[in-house]
């Protein structure tokens, strides 16, 4: 039977300088990050221990290394680095990883927000 729990990081707000034009490198923006991860939380939940599941706080920090890291020209590269840190370091199933630029900067442009969603599975 396929696992069906998942620990979920939505609305995580960071600054970064990723982008293609010169601005957002010297510049930098806002970027939204949500995260989830699909992982047994059977353990954890019998036990109550925080040792038994995956620490949020631990997926911050990976998220939060990247995204305010190294500047990358696409989203989509930022994504690939989440879910790829994330798939090795913990013993978690799939990763979704979406990424969000509320203060794109397209000419004219009316809407929320530009952004990517990237989902992966372990060993994929």
């Amino acid at each position: 039977m396929k696992n069906q729990d998942h620990i979920m990081l939505k609305g995580m707000m960071f600054y970064g300088y990723h982008g293609v034009n010169p601005e957002e490198r010297l510049v930098g923006q806002k970027f939204v990050v949500d995260v989830t991860v699909e992982c047994s939380l059977l353990k954890p939940s019998l036990s109550d221990m925080v040792c038994d599941t995956v620490s949020y706080s631990d997926l911050f920090k990976t998220v939060k290394s990247i995204v305010e890291g190294p500047p990358h020209n696409l989203l989509e590269s930022v994504a690939k680095n989440i879910s790829d840190s994330i798939l090795l370091n913990y013993d978690i199933e799939s990763i979704s990883v979406t990424i969000k630029k509320p203060d794109v900067p397209i000419n004219g442009a009316n809407l929320d927000y530009a952004g990517v969603t990237l989902t992966r599975n372990k060993g994929k």
